[in-house]
């Protein structure tokens, strides 16, 4: 798990180089989700280059795509494509590396950035995966603010009304969205009753950027039948540097010079702690 952190660490200095040669992108959300996708990719799922255009692979939805450029670093790291090319095209003129998911780019099964969108296709591909008797499990992450949309309330009465146990949703809980605090802009808590109440298995996960938490989470959602399972993971907004860290005016910035030598030298600096 240690080297998992690093790996988080480094990619989230890769998401920074993105947003600054890209002179824009969604780096607060970016940094928050950047260890739950660590642990997706890195632990819990089935999916590889190799594999990505057969049947025998799990299936992930990036619901807030506007955390593109983590996935992006997350999906060069498994090979998708070349670190470099992302670095220098990235939210380029006639780039595919756009400011959100573009299923013309290999890794990437579904457009999104319309949030509210993603956990409903994934219950459709949750209940193709069953129709088809197959072992491969279905992942959506979503931001909190996204959940005032609500087509993801449809999605998620569809989802325990199928008991589709082969399907895991993930929520990045940092209670900040692009106007403010999540609980002034459209409040959310309880989230836990909430979810329950829509007949899914809740887990929540205190800390969603310890690395070794989350791991241990997705092993519980595998164990339940009968019903889907969501984490509901507290993260920071920005992790991994104070200059970014809990402030909503970093939902989309770009650092300036200063900015980002510090930003930089908190990053490297948090890939080696204990």
């Amino acid at each position: 798990m240690k080297e998992l952190k690093k790996l988080a660490y480094r990619l989230r200095q890769d998401v920074v180089d993105m947003i600054v040669n890209g002179k824009g992108g969604h780096i607060g959300g970016d940094m928050s989700v950047m260890d739950i996708l660590v642990t997706l990719y890195f632990k819990e799922m089935n999916i590889t280059k190799e594999n990505f255009n057969t049947k025998d692979h799990d299936h992930f939805i990036m619901s807030k795509g506007h955390s593109v450029e983590a996935l992006y670093a997350v999906l060069a790291e498994k090979g998708f494509f070349s670190r470099e090319t992302v670095l220098k095209e990235f939210s380029q003129f006639g780039s595919k590396f756009i400011g959100h998911p573009n299923n013309k780019l290999p890794g990437i099964e579904m457009n999104s950035g319309a949030l509210g969108h993603g956990l409903p296709v994934a219950v459709g591909m949750a209940i193709a995966e069953r129709m088809n008797k197959s072992s491969n499990r279905v992942y959506v992450v979503m931001g909190d603010g996204e959940l005032a949309e609500g087509s993801v309330w449809e999605g998620a009465m569809a989802g325990a009304n199928y008991r589709l146990d082969n399907l895991c949703a993930v929520l990045d809980r940092n209670r900040l969205q692009i106007s403010g605090s999540t609980e002034d802009v459209m409040a959310l808590d309880d989230l836990h009753r909430k979810w329950e109440s829509f007949g899914w298995h809740v887990i929540d996960v205190s800390d969603g950027n310890d690395i070794e938490k989350l791991a241990a989470a997705f092993e519980e959602a595998r164990m339940v039948k009968g019903k889907p399972t969501v984490l509901i993971a507290n993260t920071v907004k920005g992790k991994g540097s104070p200059v970014m860290e809990n402030k909503a005016s970093w939902h989309h910035h770009v650092p300036n010079e200063e900015e980002y030598r510090q930003i930089m030298s908190d990053l490297k600096a948090r890939a080696q702690e204990d």
